[in-house]
């Protein structure tokens, strides 16, 4: 087996973006392959936040896996992503190996994956229910890359879940109430007008950067670059399922979900896909939960925020993923009576140190 380390090559990138190809079907590869080549060649807006060191494993001159080390200036922690692996022991043996070995020489403690880089870009690892299609949003995997993870010296410091909810048919006291109670305390609950979209992003900015903060791998970037990440929101979002708080005219919460598009709008260079798109915003299927925040400074709202939405999802008869809460956070208990399913995800570390 070799290992090669890559930097702008054209055939090395190409190899990068082809294995998902070899590894998923059409239906479960959800790899964005035009914004990881914009990542791979630095020319994505948060490139200027971190360096990343490309690998690809080869054996018997074929990729057979890929990494990357992405490391921030002062952060002794390197972040393992971007990776894939046939099911083959023998080379993620090999492929972990070489990674652990690159991080000790340059001199870090600590490796935690997987990090595609960025907080704001993608992380962690899916535990079960591979039999169910992935939806929109959800960092997704082959079923055996936790053992790959595991038999390599990695344990897992961190748990999140996503809540897979059937319809919501008949009215939610708890939530529904709760709605109301704020409404009469002089809180206003909006869906904004997509007119309104670039002041919802600098509302968006302004709260997440302080809710998110002390969330694990979380790193600060400016407004504009968030914006840029967050700008194709526009195109696949349904205002009615955004919901904005506030109090005295200043944004204190908010509830941000699109529809399920499955992997369709990370492959829209295929005009079949980009058809579906269209269609399934105009009629979804499913809505997916993303972001959820309150002010901490207004206790409760959660819940309000919470009915605001689940009147929409009853209007509609359409049921929902709750994505990626953190174990502890509230938001894993919201709407308990009607989850079907629980999607499970890890975050792993390693230590270098003293391997």
């Amino acid at each position: 087996m070799e290992c090669i380390k890559f930097e702008q090559e054209k055939k090395y990138i190409r190899d990068f973006l082809d294995l998902p190809k070899k590894i998923y079907t059409k239906a479960d590869n959800m790899e964005n392959s035009g914004e990881i080549e914009s990542l791979l060649t630095g020319n994505h807006p948060l490139s200027k936040y971190f360096t990343m060191h490309k690998f690809l494993i080869y054996k018997n001159k074929k990729v057979t896996g890929r990494f990357v080390i992405t490391i921030y200036n002062g952060d002794d922690t390197a972040y393992f992503g971007f990776f894939e692996c046939i099911n083959d022991k023998s080379v993620a043996t090999y492929l972990f190996e070489k990674a652990t070995e690159y991080v000790r020489e340059i001199g870090l403690e600590k490796i935690v994956g997987p990090v595609d880089a960025s907080f704001w870009i993608k992380y962690r690892l899916k535990t079960n229910l591979f039999e169910n299609r992935p939806y929109t949003g959800e960092p997704y995997n082959k079923d055996y890359y936790l053992e790959m993870f595991k038999d390599n010296g990695f344990k897992i410091c961190h748990h999140y879940t996503s809540n897979i909810y059937n319809k919501v048919v008949s009215e939610e006291p708890l939530y529904d109430d709760r709605y109301i109670a704020f409404l009469g305390k002089g809180y206003e609950i909006i869906s904004p007008k997509i007119e309104d979209f670039d002041k919802i992003v600098k509302e968006l900015y302004e709260l997440l950067t302080v809710l998110y903060s002390d969330f694990p791998i979380y790193k600060d970037v400016s407004y504009e670059d968030f914006a840029k990440v967050f700008s194709d929101y526009r195109y696949i979002i349904n205002m009615s399922m955004v919901k904005m708080a506030y109090y005295d005219g200043k944004a204190v919460g908010f509830f941000v979900s699109v529809p399920d598009y499955g992997n369709k709008v990370y492959h829209l260079k295929n005009i079949g896909n980009l058809l579906k798109v269209l269609r399934i915003k105009k009629k979804p299927r499913r809505y997916v939960m993303l972001y959820m925040g309150v002010d901490q400074e207004h206790r409760g709202l959660g819940k309000a925020l919470v009915g605001s939405i689940m009147e929409e999802l009853r209007r509609s008869g359409l049921p929902s993923v709750g994505a990626l809460a953190r174990d502890g956070k509230i938001t894993q208990k919201y709407g308990e009576e009607h989850i079907e399913e629980c999607c499970e995800y890890v975050l792993l570390e390693k230590s270098v140190e003293n391997d």
